[in-house]
């Protein structure tokens, strides 16, 4: 990062605070799991009230309570994150790379490639994401990680790719860009020395905050029951399945819910701080 930017960054309290969150979260979700006290899918007897039926609360045993089956919550809470996270990056990679490959491909070369993505850009864009999701979902039984990965990275390109592309269509206009093709440079290296370093930047911005949405939908596709199939968890799941009990263990779904919107509001700030950062004058 430029020394200047890097400046900036550290200016702005609320990139601060969304770096920092991102940090918990991540280090929650991947390192998380090596600290888990017990199993996340065994079932513990003590985990549920003799007399009730009900999962325990939080004691020496359970420090974070147990869940309806009597699954300890925070084993589960640190390896379900992993779930959320590995889910929302890997989406996050194939789309900045398929995104920005696109973009700069359209905006450098033009011609009918170009016009035929943007109308495909544009299809995609009119249709309801979530939606567009579930019904791909159900082609799939038992969606593994990958899939998922593959789903949502597939489906998340759009913007980014019409961000990049205005800005390759900027670029390429620009006097050494003009020098570099008048000096007989080819076009693929023009488009790997000149271009790319000047497009990346809102590619970086654009994927911290995708990783915000795809969080969601993820959460959303795991609390309708399209994510990964239990016993595997994710704060999605652990959601869905403590719904029935809020009145009772409202803990069950405030927990996970909280480190959604910590994760959704860190990557929020974060963007918005790099984008700051990185382009004051936007």
């Amino acid at each position: 990062m430029d020394p200047r930017a890097w400046r900036r960054f550290r200016k702005n309290k609320g990139a601060i605070v969304g770096a920092l969150l991102v940090l918990f979260v991540t280090l929650t979700a991947f390192l998380g799991p090596l600290a888990a006290p017990k199993d996340p899918d065994l079932q513990y007897s003590e985990g549920l009230d003799a007399t009730t039926g009900l999962p325990v609360a939080a004691n020496a045993q359970f420090r974070m309570g147990a869940d309806q089956l009597g699954r300890d919550e925070l084993s589960r809470l640190l390896h379900g994150g992993r779930v959320s996270m590995q889910v929302a990056f890997g989406a996050t990679a194939l789309a900045v790379f398929v995104g920005l490959a696109i973009g700069v491909a359209t905006g450098f070369f033009g011609g009918v490639f170009d016009t035929a993505t943007m109308r495909l850009v544009d299809v995609l864009l009119s249709m309801p994401f979530l939606l567009i999701v579930i019904v791909i979902n159900q082609v799939f039984d038992s969606p593994s990680l990958a899939v998922l990965y593959v789903l949502l990275g597939l489906l998340s390109w759009t913007t980014l790719a019409r961000v990049t592309r205005a800005k390759t269509m900027q670029v390429r206009e620009l006097e050494f860009v003009q020098a570099a093709r008048a000096l007989g440079m080819s076009r693929s290296r023009i488009v790997v020395r000149h271009v790319l370093p000047n497009v990346i930047q809102p590619a970086i911005i654009l994927g911290s905050t995708l990783v915000a949405q795809i969080i969601i939908v993820e959460s959303a596709m795991s609390f309708l029951g399209l994510g990964v199939r239990p016993p595997t968890s994710s704060w999605g799941t652990m959601l869905h399945d403590g719904v029935g009990f809020i009145s009772n263990a409202p803990r069950l779904v405030l927990l996970p819910g909280a480190l959604i919107v910590a994760a959704v509001f860190g990557f929020n700030l974060l963007g918005e701080g790099l984008r700051d950062a990185l382009d004051p004058k936007s």
